[in-house]
Formats: structure tokens, sequence, C-alpha cells
């Protein structure tokens, strides 16, 4: 036996009662979406719930400077007490150096010996047309996207998007910050005249379990002329799959994997953006 004053120390339980206690950070985000989505307006079957991690910095609104808050680690922040805006757009630099992180675990992770599973990637470009909404009583309040294959035209989707609600993530620590988005994605028909603005999307989807983390240039056009950005944001890749597991999220009549599994999926998905973060640079504007 290992005496109080030398020797190597004794396996250490978790705590006092031998359970590890709750992260109360996940916990709220994932509290935050599931009542997001348990609370969502009924748009009919065919709507569905996007959730979504952008990478950004929080800017106070009135200096235009990264928000500076006498807090030490990671924190959410509560919506609207501050006056800030969240930027998602990152430079060129920054766009190359995640490109080639991302590029690079893609290789590592087809390894045998990688301890999870690979990560998958696709190319693709898409050109987004937006139609303002119409006028008059009942009207919606959301532009319609038509989202088309830019080398074949094909129409992939016509949607509205209605925001649900957003969490800010600052993050002192780190050159940038996070945002956790929740919306509703509505198909629509297509709309009749012309968009009032167009974006192009080249994207980079990297997938990898239930998440798509797309690394995004957007090219956007309107009568202002032309502005390129560059994004990041981590989704789920099944929002189907997401809506379930709430709906079953503590409900002691299913088998406990099924209960558990929103608050799982929750916790991976928060350890992806916290990751990404992690390794951004100073590659904002």
């Amino acid at each position: 036996m290992s005496s109080a004053t030398g020797g190597s120390m004794p396996p250490l339980s978790l705590s006092i009662l031998g359970v590890e206690p709750i992260d109360e950070f996940i916990c709220e985000i994932a509290d935050f979406v599931h009542h997001m989505i348990m609370t969502r307006p009924n748009m009919g079957p065919d709507a569905k719930i996007e959730v979504e991690a952008k990478i950004g910095v929080m800017r106070d609104k009135t200096s235009g400077q990264r928000l500076s808050l006498p807090l030490l680690v990671e924190t959410i922040l509560t919506p609207n007490e501050i006056d800030l805006r969240f930027e998602s757009n990152m430079s060129a630099m920054q766009h190359k150096h995640f490109n080639g992180l991302l590029n690079e675990l893609m290789r590592i992770s087809s390894q045998p010996s990688h301890p999870a599973s690979p990560l998958e990637y696709k190319h693709v470009k898409l050109v987004d047309s937006f139609y303002s909404p119409d006028t008059g009583a009942g009207a919606a309040k959301e532009k319609t996207r038509v989202t088309r294959d830019e080398k074949s035209g094909t129409v992939i989707e016509c949607m509205r998007k209605m925001r649900l609600g957003d969490l800010n993530i600052y993050s002192p620590k780190r050159a940038a910050d996070w945002r956790v988005s929740v919306n509703l994605e509505v198909p629509v028909s297509h709309p009749i005249g012309s968009p009032s603005y167009a974006r192009r999307k080249d994207r980079i989807c990297y997938s990898h379990e239930e998440f798509n983390i797309d690394l995004t240039q957007v090219t956007s056009s309107s009568s202002q002329g032309q502005e390129v950005l560059h994004e990041l944001e981590v989704e789920f890749a099944r929002p189907v799959f997401l809506m379930s597991a709430a709906m079953k999220r503590g409900d002691p009549s299913v088998p406990e994997n099924e209960r558990n599994a929103f608050d799982e999926l929750i916790r991976a998905f928060v350890n992806n953006a916290r990751i990404l973060v992690k390794n951004a640079n100073e590659g904002w504007r």
C-alpha cells in the first residue's frame, strides 16, 4: 500500500457519489435545441428542422470590435442581453487553413489504425435564387429560396427558412466564437417573377457519422454589386432522425438508448463545434 506522502496515486472515483455531474454547458444547448423543436410552429409534415453551429466572431454593435467580456472560459450568453452581431465570414486564408486541416483529417481517418469513423467528402456547386415575399394579408415574411445545381440547372429544393432561435457561445481563449441556430425549412412551390438577388455556393461537404461539416465560399450578386464570403458550419445530416430522438428524450416507456439518443447527438454536435473553434487561427476579418 502506498504511503500518504509518496508512491503512485490510487484510482480516483468520479466524485464522492461515484458518478460524474451533468455537464451544464452541453445540457443547456440540448435543452435549447429540444425546446425549439418541441415548440416549433406546425408548417405541415414536410417541414424539417435545421440545427447548425456556425463558426465566427461576435462583435460589439457600437464599436465593431470583437466582444470582450470579463470571462475566462467558453460561455453561453443569455439571448438578447448584449447588443452584438455575429459574423460568420472568415478570410480566404482562414478558409484555406480549415480546408487543409479537414483534408488531412479525412486522409488520417481512412487509415485502419484511426480510432474514429472515417470522414467522407463531396464537392458541390450550387446557385441560390431568392424571391421577395408576397405582400398582402397572410403573406409570409421570409424570402423563398430556390436552389439549383450550378452545372445542370436542376432545381434541388424550393423552400422558405423560418428562424426559430439562436444561442451565442463566447470563446475568449480562442480566435473565434460560435453560434447554434435552429431553423424550420418549409417546402414551397416555385415562385413567380424574378429573384431579388442570387448567390453561388462553392461547397466542400465533409460528412462524419450524423454530421455534415460544410466549408463554403459564397459569392452574392445583387444590384449593389458582388460580395465573397467564406463560412464554416456543422449541421445534423438527418433532421428527421434528430426530431425522432427529440420526441423520445427522457421517455421512460422507450429503451434507455433511445431516450438518451438526443442528448448524445447534441454532445457530439457540441464537441465537433468546439474542435473546429479550437483549431481556428487569427484569420477572422
